[in-house]
């Protein structure tokens, strides 16, 4: 078997993309998406015309409405290559409102209720803000899944288990990125391999710390740099891998063990659940943490609303003569 055989054999795969073209290759069980990837793909003519249709389907629509169409589209399409579940991201704008979240979150499974596509395979992806973690606290409570995006830090993780969210994102590559830089020139890349890679060792924290206390919320790490922190992870319930990266497990034979393992042993009485004021001095005093959350939150609206200006371009070229 290939690597990336072998790591279908203790970790769920979940392709990271908008191109849902290459999902046939890979064969991932679930799929995932943010702003930046469905803007990055309908810049290629093979999905421009999904944008296009999305517009002419809904003549008069604010671009933030046909925005909100388009992401769906990308995900019934991704749900017609995959078995299990898609992540489709609310607006980014809305990190901070609760129950704005909310209602984005709600329009969008309607969308897929419309395309008679079950809630069970849809998860809801919000920025995991104390905001956040509200607004999916609320909408698991009427049933409808959600996924915790840019988590940095255990805090995080612990808020977004409180809410009893179905499954959480954090981002190795992004912690790596931020400690290397913080590091300068003296940065020991082999040292910091494996194991040692700082994004790694905060998924293991979190995975370690749900296992330990029996929380059910899944842990699904993203972001990754390279293969190295894919193997250092092997056994995380699962994992959002580019299509690039795909590609090299594919194409190598080295082998692939667990590295994280379910808890053996007695398990630990539930934490106290973090307030507000405890979940932001946490993350106030992890300087990576809420940098990484505030920039990652920032180039998403970013890249929602240069989606929506390629929108409104082409409700301009498709208005009527006056």
């Amino acid at each position: 078997m290939n690597s990336l055989e072998q790591l279908r054999q203790h970790t769920t795969v979940v392709a990271d993309t908008g191109d849902f073209e290459q999902l046939l290759q890979f064969r991932p069980q679930d799929a995932t998406t943010n702003p930046s990837l469905v803007l990055k793909a309908v810049q290629s003519p093979r999905y421009l015309a999904l944008l296009e249709r999305a517009v002419a389907d809904h003549p008069g629509a604010s671009a933030g409405s046909v925005a909100e169409h388009l992401l769906v589209s990308f995900g019934i399409e991704i749900l017609h290559l995959v078995p299990g579940r898609v992540s489709s991201e609310i607006d980014p704008r809305l990190s901070y409102d609760t129950p704005a979240s909310v209602a984005s979150a709600q329009r969008l499974i309607a969308l897929y209720a419309a395309a008679d596509i079950p809630r069970a395979r849809v998860l809801i992806k919000l920025a995991a803000t104390w905001e956040g973690i509200q607004a999916a606290r609320q909408l698991e409570a009427i049933g409808i899944h959600t996924n915790l995006t840019l988590v940095f830090c255990l805090a995080q993780a612990q808020a977004c288990a409180d809410a009893g969210v179905r499954l959480i994102s954090p981002f190795v590559g992004r912690i790596y990125d931020w400690y290397k830089n913080a590091a300068g020139a003296g940065w020991d890349e082999g040292s910091q391999a494996g194991a040692n890679d700082p994004g790694v060792r905060s998924v293991v924290e979190i995975f370690r710390h749900y296992q330990r206390h029996d929380i059910r919320t899944e842990v699904m790490a993203a972001s990754f740099r390279n293969c190295g922190q894919i193997l250092a992870l092997a056994g995380c319930d699962l994992m959002t891998i580019s299509p690039g990266l795909l590609a090299e497990l594919a194409a190598s034979s080295a082998p692939v063990a667990a590295q994280l393992r379910p808890h053996e042993g007695e398990l630990e009485p539930s934490p106290a659940a973090l307030t507000q004021a405890g979940f932001e001095a946490a993350l106030g005093a992890n300087p990576m943490a809420s940098e990484k959350l505030r920039q990652g939150i920032a180039q998403f609206k970013a890249d929602t609303e240069a989606l929506e200006q390629m929108i409104r371009q082409q409700q301009q070229r498709t208005e009527p003569a006056a």
